[in-house]
């Protein structure tokens, strides 16, 4: 179980402020996690296959075929805005 005080310095670590109705609804959000892991542990599994997926899926990827590509003004066409056949973008690195 975990507890709120807990909860309030792993939020410290992160740098992240909650309020003391937020802290206590993550605490009981994160103890119901942990109370359904401990019953997800509980499962008897020794006979059960590992598996990467929830159902069975085959090879879900297209064959890989080479197409003819967009035009450059076809794909400059929903371009929110365009300087000399680019896409123009806001600045995001100082």
């Amino acid at each position: 179980m975990i507890t709120k005080e807990e909860v309030g310095h792993v939020a410290h670590l992160a740098r992240l402020h909650f309020n003391e109705v937020e802290q206590e609804k993550f605490t009981s959000q994160l103890n119901d996690i942990l109370m359904y892991i401990d019953r997800l542990n509980k499962v008897d599994t020794p006979d059960i296959q590992p598996t990467t997926h929830a159902i069975s899926l085959n090879n879900a990827f297209r064959d890989d075929v080479v197409k003819e590509s967009l035009g450059r003004d076809l794909a400059l066409t929903n371009a929110p805005d365009e300087k000399e056949s680019c896409f123009r973008v806001p600045k995001v690195i100082e």
